[in-house]
């Protein structure tokens, strides 16, 4: 039993890592390409039919770039396609969601507190909600083609915050964050495979067969390209913040979604104005620092109360509960240390996550800052709140760490 525990950890090891890589090789392509894009500079010796060229040095040599918008009059036996990054990095990502949301739904993609789901359930909306979010899009793209690209983004965004709320009211709040991530990349594999790929093939078909290619097919590859270059920043964010409690299991977690999304467009649009030598944008760079704090702040706002709020409440709380260490043992042991154990009680956990114990007092005291944060201050342990850890305690917590705890170093 051992060996397969520590090949089916391996195996998430050897996923993650595919996963990481493919990404990598997919944006470093995407962001180059996008760059290369915006820096075409048109000149007399320009072939016929090119659209642009562009002079570049790296790694000790020179390169000379052209761009056809539709396609030279000699099409090479040999184009380099870039689609495989693409499709490597989704299937790759999906498989890290079935691995770790699905197959372990108990533990990270279902909370009662938030909805009552079977696994069946969730996995369906999981896979559900994927499928709405490329027919969604789609649509929206198709509607508004010939439009101003601004309403495209703006109605695409409209969708998007509606996804986060909907995502936090079904799903635990780590899934739900991990999920509007793979929901936008979902949305950008599929515009390569369904839309970009395709469309250059039909021109290269055309091409082939002596044809002359509408160049309504690189215009709509063209519109897909430039969204998914303004979303890869957020599906980044979103998938890492998985490991931080106070971006997914805080009350306004769907919010902070959304606002990283702006943060994405702000940035982006700081180094495509820059690539296309358009000008210097620094105000990007303020917009983009008060959205973050703005995140910051709504991580821990739902902790906060007014001055005479907060002292009326911890006066009650130690009235009433006794908040001392003594009890926050209590609460750890009886919610948390069924897994945080040298042996851990949870079927299918045989070591403690992350090597944290919460047996004894002074494990539990050398962890107090780890406790506040993700048990008292966030809701993310214990995951899904299996162990229906009560807002009480969770105050309880809170109040211990602020008065007692913080005189120690952590």
């Amino acid at each position: 039993m051992y060996d397969w525990v520590v090949l089916w950890d391996w195996v998430e090891v050897a996923v993650r890592w595919l996963h990481v890589i493919t990404a990598i090789a997919w944006i470093g392509s995407s962001f180059y390409f996008v760059a290369l894009d915006l820096g075409l500079r048109k000149t007399p010796s320009l072939p016929p039919l090119a659209h642009g060229e562009e002079w570049q040095v790296h790694g000790g040599g020179f390169y000379h770039i052209q761009k056809y918008l539709v396609a030279p009059e000699f099409l090479p036996e040999h184009l380099v396609w870039f689609k495989w990054e693409s499709y490597a990095t989704w299937l790759s990502g999906f498989a890290m969601l079935v691995l770790v949301y699905y197959l372990g739904s108990d533990l990270f993609l279902i909370d009662p507190t938030v909805m009552e789901l079977t696994a069946l359930q969730a996995v369906a909306i999981s896979l559900g909600s994927l499928a709405f979010g490329w027919l969604a899009y789609n649509q929206i793209c198709k509607t508004f083609v010939n439009a101003n690209q601004t309403a495209v983004m703006v109605a695409l965004f409209v969708v998007l915050v509606g996804m986060a709320w909907f995502y936090t009211s079904v799903f635990s709040g780590r899934a739900a964050l991990l999920h509007l991530g793979a929901f936008t990349a979902t949305i950008m594999s599929a515009n390569v495979f369904m839309i970009i790929i395709p469309n250059q093939k039909v021109v290269v078909a055309d091409l082939k067969a002596g044809r002359t290619p509408d160049p309504k097919y690189g215009k709509i590859a063209k519109q897909r390209s430039t969204h998914n270059n303004y979303l890869t920043l957020p599906v980044l964010f979103l998938m890492l913040s998985n490991h931080y409690p106070l971006v997914f299991a805080t009350q306004y977690n769907w919010i902070i979604a959304s606002l990283v999304f702006l943060m994405g467009v702000t940035i982006r649009h700081w180094f495509n104005t820059r690539h296309a030598r358009a000008g210097n944008p620094h105000w990007t760079w303020a917009v983009t620092a008060v959205l973050f704090l703005l995140i910051a702040w709504l991580s821990t706002a739902p902790m906060r109360q007014p001055p005479q709020e907060a002292s009326l409440h911890g006066a009650a709380l130690r009235l009433a509960a006794a908040p001392e260490f003594e009890e926050v043992v209590m609460i750890v042991q009886s919610r948390c240390s069924m897994c945080h154990a040298s042996e851990p009680y949870w079927e299918g956990l045989h070591w403690p996550p992350k090597d944290v114990v919460l047996e004894t007092e002074s494990q539990i005291a050398r962890e107090a800052k780890r406790i506040y944060l993700q048990s008292g201050l966030s809701h993310a342990m214990p995951p899904g709140n299996l162990s229906y850890m009560e807002e009480r305690e969770r105050a309880l917590i809170v109040d211990w760490f602020r008065g007692t705890g913080r005189a120690d170093p952590l």
